[in-house]
C-alpha cells in the first residue's frame, strides 16, 4: 500500500544526485507541478538536494517561472536531459552559460526510451536521429561543453547503421494523474494526455526506486474502474493529494481536452486574417480525405483551424506527438491538448506509429533553413531549445511541409485582398541562411529515403530537388529579386514553370475549397 502525504514530504524523498524521470508535457500538462514547486522550495531554505540529475521526455515549463524553470537553480541540478528547454528558458541560459551538463534528444526516443528502461534492456536501437546534431558523429546531443558522456553511439545491424540511445538510471519517478484510490491505482480522467507514466513507474521500480504520483483527488479503495486505471497501486510508492490541480498551466479545466464532452461541428476558435493564416491556409490545401497528418508547433498548429473554418476537419486525422488522435489540435501554450479526438494513446505507442512511417504528411514549423536545404529548429537565438518530437516526424512522414516567414526580427508583412501581400517593413533577421547554427533535419538524407519535401513562407513556395531548393511558386504582391530572392543567403533556382499562389488564402473570408479538398487524393 502506498503512503499518502504532502507535497513537501515528497520533496523530502528525492535526494543528493538523484537521477529523477518527471512525467508531464509541455506546458502543464500531466506535470506534477506542487511536487516541483516544494521540490525548488526545500533546495531554496536547505541547500539540498544536489547535483540531480533532471530527465523529461518533454520540455516542462510556461515558459517563465514554472516547470523545470522553478528547478534552475545553482546547485540543484547537474545535469538535464529532455527533448526540449523551449518551455524553460532558465534551464536553456544555464546550458547557455556551461553551467550544467546538458542533453536534448528526440522526444519518440525519449518516450519509447523510458518503455525500454521498463523491460530492462540496454537501451534503444533506432534510426531516429541519424545525421541530425544528435548523431554522435555531429554532437551526440550535448548542449554544452562539460557534457561530456556518450549517452548515443553508433551501431551497425545488417549492414545499416542505427543510434543507440543508452537506459539511464533514474532513481525518482515523479508522475501525474487525476485520481488514486487508497490502494494508489491511479487514473487519468480529466488528463489532456497519456505521455508514458506506466512505463516511467515500472522503469523506477525495477530499480528500486521511488515512485511519488500526485493526484488532484483521492477515492474508497475498490471503487475505481480497472479500465480506467493507467499506473496500478503496486508500482506506486507515495500519494500527494492537490486539489487545486489544473490541466495546464493555462487552463484550469476544459472538459472537452479530457474526451468528457465534444464540442459543436465547426470552427472551435476564431483565427484572424493576418499572415501565419496565410501560410496556413496554404498548408491546408495540400491535404486530402482521410491523410492521417502531423501537426506541429506555431504556425503548422493554425491549419487544424483552417480545416475546421473550410470544413474538412473531420474528413482527415489530425494527429500529435502527445497522442491524440483525430480532432482539433490545441493551440498557443496549450498545444500538445486536443478537442474532438478519436482517440488519446499513450506516447510511445504514437511515436511507434510516426516512426513506422504512418504519417502520409507532416507540417513543421522552421527557424532556418539552409542551401542543402537542412531545417533548424532546436538551436537558435538565445541558447539550445531542443528538438521536441520534430525529429521523429520529420523522419519518418511521406511528405513534409515546412512553415514559416522568410525573414524575422522586425517584419511587418500583411495579406490583402487585392494585392496578395503588403511588404511594410522587411525583418532582420533572415532565416534563409548558408548554413544551419544546428541540423534538426537533414535535407540530403531525406532525399535519399525519397521523401517529399516542401518549404511555404509568407511570399512562396520552395521544394527541395536533388538540383537544390526549387522556387515554385510566388505570392502576388511581392517582387521576386527583391522581396525573395535577396532576402535568401544563397542561390536557390527558380522555376520555369513559376506560378502565382492561390489569391484565395489572402482574403478575410473562407477560401471555399471544400470541393476541392474532397476531389484531391492521397499524395497528389
Amino acid at each position: 500500500m502506498p503512503e499518502f502525504i504532502d507535497a513537501k514530504t515528497g520533496a523530502e524523498l528525492i535526494t543528493n544526485g538523484d537521477w529523477v524521470l518527471f512525467g508531464g508535457s509541455g506546458g502543464g500538462h500531466g506535470v506534477a507541478e506542487a511536487i516541483i514547486e516544494a521540490l525548488a522550495s526545500r533546495f531554496e531554505k536547505t541547500s539540498e538536494p544536489r547535483d540531480l540529475t533532471l530527465i523529461s521526455v518533454v520540455s516542462i515549463g510556461d515558459w517563465l517561472e514554472r516547470g523545470f524553470n522553478r528547478l534552475a537553480l545553482p546547485g540543484l541540478v547537474q545535469r538535464v536531459i529532455s527533448a526540449g528547454f523551449n518551455n524553460c528558458p532558465r534551464i536553456a541560459a544555464l546550458a547557455a552559460a556551461n553551467e550544467i551538463e546538458a542533453y536534448l534528444f528526440p522526444q519518440g526516443v525519449l518516450s519509447q526510451l523510458c518503455r525500454d528502461m521498463s523491460a530492462g534492456r540496454p537501451g534503444l536501437v533506432t534510426t531516429t536521429g541519424l545525421h541530425t546534431f544528435v548523431d554522435p558523429r555531429q554532437q551526440g546531443g550535448k548542449q554544452s561543453k562539460r557534457t561530456k558522456d556518450d549517452l548515443v553511439t553508433i551501431v551497425t545491424l545488417q549492414d545499416k547503421d542505427y543510434l543507440f540511445y543508452k537506459s539511464l538510471p533514474v532513481t525518482v519517478g515523479v508522475i501525474r494523474g487525476t485520481t488514486a484510490d487508497e490502494r494508489g491505482n491511479i487514473t487519468t480522467e480529466e488528463e489532456p494526455y497519456a505521455g508514458e507514466i506506466f512505463s516511467i513507474a515500472t522503469a523506477v521500480r525495477r530499480r528500486g526506486g521511488v515512485v511519488i504520483a500526485q493526484v488532484k483527488r483521492i477515492a474508497s479503495a475498490g471503487t475505481l474502474s480497472g479500465k480506467l486505471v493507467k499506473v496500478p497501486g503496486a508500482l506506486v510508492d507515495y500519494v500527494i493529494e492537490t486539489p487545486d490541480q489544473a490541466q495546464t498551466y493555462e487552463t484550469y479545466f476544459d472538459p472537452a481536452y479530457a474526451g468528457i464532452i465534444r464540442y459543436p461541428d465547426g470552427p472551435i476558435s476564431e483565427f484572424p486574417l493576418d499572415i501565419r493564416k496565410v501560410i496556413a491556409r496554404r498548408a491546408a490545401m495540400e491535404l486530402a480525405p482521410a491523410d492521417l497528418v502531423n501537426l506541429g508547433f506555431g504556425i503548422a498548429n493554425g491549419i487544424s483551424l483552417v480545416a475546421a473554418e473550410e470544413g474538412f476537419v473531420y474528413e482527415l486525422t489530425l494527429t500529435i506527438e502527445q497522442g491524440i488522435i483525430g480532432g482539433i489540435t490545441a493551440g498557443g501554450k496549450d498545444a500538445g491538448a486536443g478537442v474532438n479526438f478519436d482517440a488519446i494513446i499513450d506516447q510511445p505507442y504514437q511515436f511507434d506509429f510516426y516512426d513506422g512511417g504512418g504519417l502520409d504528411i507532416a507540417f513543421l514549423s522552421f527557424a532556418q533553413v539552409d542551401a542543402s536545404g537542412n531545417v533548424n529548429v532546436s538551436d537558435y537565438g538565445s541558447g539550445p531549445l531542443g528538438p521536441g518530437g520534430f525529429i521523429n516526424i520529420s523522419q519518418g512522414a511521406k511528405r513534409i511541409v515546412f512553415v514559416g516567414t522568410l525573414t524575422t526580427g522586425g517584419l511587418e508583412i500583411e495579406p490583402d485582398n487585392k494585392r496578395g501581400v503588403i511588404l511594410k517593413q522587411e525583418g532582420n533577421i533572415r532565416k534563409w541562411v548558408p548554413q544551419v547554427n544546428q541540423i534538426t533535419f537533414n535535407g540530403q538524407y531525406a532525399l535519399e529515403q525519397g521523401q517529399d519535401v516542401r518549404y511555404f513562407t509568407d511570399r512562396g513556395v520552395f521544394r527541395l530537388l536533388p538540383e537544390g531548393i526549387t522556387l515554385v511558386e510566388i505570392a502576388p504582391g511581392v517582387d521576386l529579386q527583391n522581396d525573395v530572392l535577396d532576402q535568401i543567403g544563397f542561390s536557390v533556382q527558380v522555376s520555369p514553370d513559376l506560378e502565382q499562389m492561390d489569391c484565395r488564402i489572402f482574403r478575410n473570408q473562407p477560401m471555399g475549397i471544400l470541393e476541392e479538398f474532397r476531389n484531391r487524393t492521397r499524395n497528389q
